[in-house]
């Protein structure tokens, strides 16, 4: 049966495609995904899969019960877009929504899913357990989709979770992860520095935001280089820096936001409490004044050593032409942690890179090889395949 359902799959392929250059065209943030959703529950209709919506926020869980016993195993796609203004002029499936886009490859995570319920479905009479396509919203914008999802309880009868992540990064027919931390826990942060403004041929009346803030951006940085464990892994960057409107006005205020990675706890608080050292002490020596908010963001992704094994010495069943390898967890963050703090389950990368257009993720150009998506669709079957055949006698 498996290799028909494979074929099935090579079969949705044109399907997937025209799946996800629809939802590139059309695009929606975190937490605004209602066409998106409504198009993922339509879909669902039609096969005939019982489905619910609205699960956690926008998201969508549908339930497909195989004929055969066996383990409820849980795939994810997440589905919503970045507030980017898209810049691939090229392509006829440019999104038609200003200020939105795909940019990630949640597009393709969908289309991918998709395609895999097209070709599960004709087969559920011998499939073993039951599958939950979970299309999950809001992955981009912390508290993010995942952990409302998760307190909705709607997952609680689930034994296993498995999701991919469509990666430019990587070489298509690449699969990558790790057992163990894979994807760092994901903080943001604010400065706001509140000094005294003045002109600028007068700075001794001053407290002049944009020194103060300047200083902060350099003595920000030692923290990880003076502070943190050299053994233990941190990035600490500051990506806004913004004061003043005029060239000869000293600016009276400064903001600075940024984001914090960790893997260990224990590292995140000594930031978060050196971040307030720094900030209050330099704020001191100018007579200025500061307001600072840290915002814990999602945790770090921690695969199940035994279900990433699953992935890493099985998924070229899916695909003689696939090879996977394991490699050192990366800095970027993924709410699909939340998944893996409840339940059993593994996350990687499924290499999708362009060799003659690579953009990186959250890039106004980005785009990925879409025969990804065929491979994405191929794995996540696997990976429910091994699963199911692993706890086939408990």
């Amino acid at each position: 049966m498996w290799n028909d359902v494979f074929q099935a799959i090579d079969e949705q392929y044109e399907q997937m495609v025209q799946t996800r250059r629809h939802l590139h065209q059309h695009p929606e943030v975190s937490f605004y995904e209602e066409e998106t959703a409504q198009y993922i529950a339509d879909t669902y209709k039609r096969l005939g899969v019982p489905y619910e919506k609205k699960v956690g926020g926008n998201g969508v869980l549908a339930t497909l019960e195989g004929g055969k016993p066996g383990k409820t195993v849980a795939l994810r796609a997440d589905f919503d877009a970045l507030p980017i203004q898209e810049e691939n002029d090229h392509l006829e499936f440019k999104s038609q929504n200003d200020g939105a886009m795909h940019a990630c490859g949640h597009d393709g995570h969908t289309a991918a899913l998709l395609g895999l319920a097209e070709a599960l479905v004709p087969f559920q009479d011998d499939l073993p357990g039951t599958v939950i396509f979970l299309h999950q919203h809001a992955e981009e914008y912390a508290p993010g989709g995942a952990k409302p999802i998760v307190d909705s309880g709607k997952l609680d009868h689930i034994d296993a979770v498995f999701g991919t992540h469509l990666w430019v990064n990587t070489p298509t027919n690449v699969i990558e992860t790790a057992k163990g931390p894979f994807m760092a826990g994901a903080d943001r942060f604010e400065i706001v520095i509140q000094g005294k403004g003045g002109h600028g041929a007068q700075p001794h009346q001053t407290k002049d935001a944009i020194v103060i803030a300047s200083q902060l951006v350099t003595s920000l940085q030692q923290i990880v280089s003076r502070r943190v464990d050299p053994l233990k892994t941190a990035v600490l960057s500051v990506g806004t820096f913004e004061a003043g409107h005029t060239f000869n006005i000293i600016a009276d205020s400064a903001k600075l936001t940024g984001t914090v990675r960790t893997f260990d706890p224990e590292v995140q608080q000594l930031i978060m409490e050196e971040m307030e050292k720094i900030i209050k002490g330099t704020c001191t020596g100018y007579e200025a004044d500061y307001s600072f908010n840290y915002e814990k963001g999602y945790p770090p992704v921690v695969n199940h050593e035994a279900e990433a094994e699953l992935v890493l010495q099985r998924s070229h069943e899916a695909d003689s032409s696939l090879r996977t390898q394991e490699v050192e967890p990366v800095m970027a963050g993924e709410d699909f942690a939340y998944y893996l703090l409840e339940k059993p389950g593994a996350f990687y990368f499924t290499g999708a890179q362009i060799s003659d257009h690579y953009y990186p993720h959250h890039h106004p150009k980005f785009d990925f090889d879409e025969k990804a998506m065929n491979h994405a669709a191929k794995t996540l079957l696997q990976a429910y395949r091994s699963y199911q055949e692993k706890h086939q006698n408990s």
